[in-house]
């Protein structure tokens, strides 16, 4: 009998200017920080992280994160921080800075700080990387033997990110408790390794109830650039709840499918992680058989968010059906987390149940 396990990271801390005190925590786990991040979201932090590692009279090594996470990039930055003698690494960025990260102080052996610069996917808290190639496509997910030491998340900093990528990630947020109901009836595994607890299932099942009740005034709060209590509650949901249930309550059709959209080509690629799953979310629901006003309980509410429900927005209207077999093929291959829903789902079931989605939709 496999065991139920449940992980999380060791510390999590949100607030509005919670990276002003980056230098005390980063003592705490070493002396030589190595700052990863895309030259965006380090000109936009620089200035406030600097000064707080001078304050604690702290040494850091900066380096430019390229855009993808893929294992070469890990071998650049992992050589670059040992080459420096970097003994913690911090994650500054996106998902893919992030999970770059995470695989870079596993190969470095250094304890790991997390700093989320949006609240788009629910990367932040797991000990998982997702691998893609140089050129994006997805190839695997990368497993580590412990979660982050610490996720520190500035909500002043997330507020000010495009509200796009807010929406996103309460759409990544919003698989969490449909995957990790789909795991636990169909016995299936969590990320984690084991079976779903029931804290993870607790955890996932109120993350999902939290963005049906503040996503959509959180997300216009956002559009200002505002930090309210609405906001607060859903960054904590896209960012903790989602990612320990995720990680201990298992994800199913939803991120097995968006990661078969990563075979295509075309405009499809212009769409954000989070977005991707929305529909993969939709499609997840018909293959289940859920009641229609039950789907269109989810779609209203990603309208409202402006996220994609059509194929249109997901720029699929004018793919042939021999396309949308190959994302069906992709996300029932052997490994893929569709098993977590059924292992008798086939491709062809997937095509049509995103053509499905498409259908539904005109009903609102």
């Amino acid at each position: 009998m496999t065991n139920i396990v449940f992980v999380s990271p060791s510390k999590y801390v949100q607030g509005k200017d919670a990276l002003k005190g980056i230098g005390e925590h980063v003592k705490t786990y070493g002396s030589k920080p190595l700052v990863l991040s895309d030259s965006v979201v380090w000109d936009l932090t620089k200035d406030v992280i600097e000064k707080s590692f001078k304050k604690e009279e702290l040494e850091y090594h900066y380096i430019e994160f390229n855009g993808e996470a893929s294992l070469n990039e890990v071998k650049r930055v992992a050589d670059d921080g040992a080459a420096h003698s970097v003994d913690v690494v911090i994650g500054l960025g996106g998902g893919k800075t992030i999970d770059t990260a995470k695989a870079v102080a596993d190969e470095l052996d250094a304890d790991l700080i997390i700093a989320p610069s949006t609240a788009s996917t629910d990367a932040p808290t797991s000990a998982l990387s997702v691998i893609y190639s140089d050129d994006g496509v997805f190839e695997s997910y990368k497993f580590y033997k412990k979660n982050p030491d610490l996720v520190l998340v500035d909500t002043r900093v997330v507020a000010n990110a495009p509200a796009r990528l807010f929406a996103s990630g309460i759409a990544d947020a919003m698989a969490t408790w449909v995957e990790a109901r789909a795991t636990y009836k169909s016995n299936g595994d969590a990320m984690s390794g084991g079976k779903p607890s029931i804290a993870a299932r607790a955890i996932a099942e109120k993350c999902e109830e939290t963005l049906f009740e503040y996503g959509k005034a959180a997300y216009k709060a956002v559009q200002k650039g505002l930090v309210t209590s609405q906001v607060e509650a859903v960054v904590e949901a896209n960012t903790l709840l989602s990612g320990i249930g995720f990680e201990s309550g298992g994800l199913a059709a939803a991120h097995a499918i968006h990661n078969g959209f990563t075979v295509l080509e075309g405009d499809i690629h212009h769409l954000t992680h989070g977005e991707k799953v929305t529909y993969g979310t939709l499609v997840q629901l018909v293959l289940e058989k859920q009641p229609t006003e039950e789907i269109l309980k989810y779609m209203k509410f990603y309208r409202e968010l402006d996220l994609p429900i059509t194929l249109n927005e997901m720029h699929l209207d004018k793919v042939p059906y021999e396309d949308l077999l190959k994302v069906g093929a992709a996300s029932t291959q052997d490994g893929e987390t569709m098993s977590n829903l059924s292992a008798d789902i086939k491709a062809t079931d997937v095509a049509d149940a995103i053509i499905a989605v498409d259908q539904i939709s005109q009903l609102l």
